[in-house]
């Protein structure tokens, strides 16, 4: 079968150069790697083709026999779009990612089949299905267990990659109120590979630095303590995310991570209100623990990336101040900050959208930049222009440069990630400061 694979994923909202899709390919960031490893789990007597939308024509008029399109929410309409041409031409189209996975109904109206969590295992089961044409209209996700062979996802993309991508665990138990993720379908089920698979596709990449987008590998420190140990002399520098309750707490851990080539940990601290945090069941945060988990990865010559969100109920007009005193005590090096969005499948979206403060089912309004629902304690307007300034804040000049220097003493590799991430995060700032 001739198989095409298209991601319509949010990136901005815009289409990119020749620049823009080489940095996003050479640091593993497009295509993503849910598309890569439907790509690679697919059988080889299949023709497969991984196609990211946002900066590559479609060819409608190609012969294929099936398309998957992947999607987030805020790109929906462009994506059943895409379905509607292919559909009109007699070709199957099959709908996945997290919007589908959580209005499978609504997406069907635009597909064939619909294809449910992150899972690849029912997409083998839709080919099968497809082949002997008994194609079913939704494919739930089916569980992990240790006899399924997950194979390397290191799948051949065009362009110069720098950064390889790859995933040691799948799911989180932390079913956070507002995480799109863990509340797909199956989104919340944990499973760890076998550490020697792991470090057989580690061996495999010709990349020195990569990426894990495993979504915390502090869940089972255990597990990861022994695949860090197998990563030494492997001469590999990696990124990778962790929760603040063992990054503070095992510091074996942190120095292991350290010693198999970590450069810069990114923890998603949400809040510095522990209501806050309790109320959303971020149950892996604890604010009093937030400096050490930072001097600990920090000590051991590493780099931490804090996520913040602004918008929970318990947030303040004087939540941004705090929150950026706070930032700037505990040194952190970069960080990202988002508007609070209650993504459909959530407990957040069903909350919100039950005492009526939803403000839009405009899809595309949801990227995390837009005020898409009713605060509790400021306006809608006040919410969006806090968070501007806190871009505005932290990435001004001075600041900026400061925390680069700062990062110096955490050594060669932490140091040039900071330099980069500020420079981006920085363009980003008057970007999204200026915006109306």
């Amino acid at each position: 079968m001739n198989i095409l694979i298209i991601e319509n994923t949010w990136m901005g909202g815009s289409k990119y150069g020749f620049f823009e899709k080489t940095l996003l390919t050479a640091f593993s960031i497009l295509p993503t790697l849910y598309a890569r490893k439907l790509a690679a789990i697919t059988p080889k007597k299949h023709s497969v083709n991984v196609l990211t939308e946002r900066y590559s024509k479609i060819n409608f008029d190609e012969p294929y026999d099936i398309v998957n399109i992947n999607f987030t929410t805020s790109t929906t309409p462009r994506a059943y779009e895409i379905a509607d041409k292919f559909r009109e031409k007699g070709t199957t189209v099959v709908l996945s990612g997290p919007h589908p996975s959580v209005l499978p109904e609504e997406a069907k109206q635009h597909g064939d089949s619909v294809l449910l969590g992150w899972g690849e295992l029912n997409w083998l089961q839709l080919l099968k299905d497809f082949e002997n044409n008994e194609l079913k209209p939704f494919y739930q996700p089916i569980k992990y267990d240790k006899s399924v062979h997950i194979p390397p996802t290191n799948i051949q993309l065009p362009g110069f990659v720098i950064t390889g991508a790859i995933e040691a665990t799948r799911g989180c138990p932390y079913k956070c109120d507002f995480c799109p993720e863990t509340n797909l379908p199956g989104g919340s089920q944990f499973y760890a590979r076998p550490v020697d698979d792991v470090i057989a596709e580690i061996k495999s990449m010709p990349q020195k630095t990569l990426m894990f987008y495993d979504t915390s590998l502090t869940i089972k420190p255990d597990y990861s303590k022994s695949l860090f140990k197998e990563m030494k002399g492997l001469h590999k520098k990696f990124f990778c995310n962790g929760n603040v309750d063992e990054l503070a707490r095992d510091v074996e851990l942190v120095k292991l991570s350290k010693e198999a080539g970590c450069v810069s940990w990114l923890i998603g601290f949400e809040s510095i209100s522990q209501e806050t945090i309790d109320k959303v069941g971020k149950k892996t945060n604890k604010v009093m623990e937030y400096f050490q988990a930072v001097k600990n990865v920090h000590d051991n010559g590493m780099a931490v990336v804090g996520c913040f969100m602004f918008g929970f109920d318990n947030d303040k007009k004087n939540v941004f101040d705090e929150t950026l005193k706070a930032i700037k005590e505990l040194e952190i090096d970069v960080a990202d900050f988002c508007v609070l969005t209650p993504f459909p499948g959530t407990p957040l979206f069903n909350r919100l959208d039950k005492e009526g403060r939803i403000l839009t089912k405009d899809w595309t309004k949801y990227t995390m930049k837009n005020v898409v629902f009713e605060p509790k304690n400021m306006t809608a307007e006040e919410l969006l222009n806090g968070v501007k300034k806190m871009y505005y804040e932290f990435y001004s000049n001075p600041y900026t440069v400061k925390r680069i220097v700062r990062s110096l003493r955490l050594g060669l590799y932490p140091f040039f990630m900071a330099l980069a991430r500020n420079a981006v995060a920085n363009m980003n700032r008057r970007a999204f400061y200026t915006s109306k």
